[in-house]
């Protein structure tokens, strides 16, 4: 899964649950669920997410949604498969990679016409 945020250092829920296109409540859900997800909060209780939640997030994201672990299954699989990280890291580099070859497809495409 491809996520577009900004360089930042912190994230606001909001922004991280429109850039993975799911609930604010799931993002919160996640967080209590899993212990690598440990965003800043303020004295308010707002909560701020580091890029390494970002990446976290991911990894619990394609675990859950794309491959359609369930959270029991997610957790096992974070804590023993060591290279599950590299794994999705390199499946979001070559989702990139594909994007941007359609794009220049797409751009011989339309200067043929």
């Amino acid at each position: 899964m491809q996520i577009e945020l900004p360089d930042k250092l912190y994230y606001s829920i909001g922004e991280v649950a429109k850039a993975f296109g799911v609930n604010a409540s799931l993002i919160r859900f996640w967080e209590k669920e899993f212990d690598i997800i440990k965003p800043k909060k303020n004295k308010k209780g707002n909560r701020f997410f580091t890029p390494d939640d970002i990446k976290n997030l991911q990894l619990i994201y394609h675990l859950v949604k794309e491959r359609g672990y369930t959270l029991e299954g997610a957790k096992i699989a974070l804590q023993e498969q060591e290279n599950i990280k590299e794994e999705v890291e390199l499946i979001a580099r070559m989702e990139y990679i594909r994007s941007e070859l359609i794009k220049l497809k797409e751009s011989f495409d339309s200067t043929e016409e």
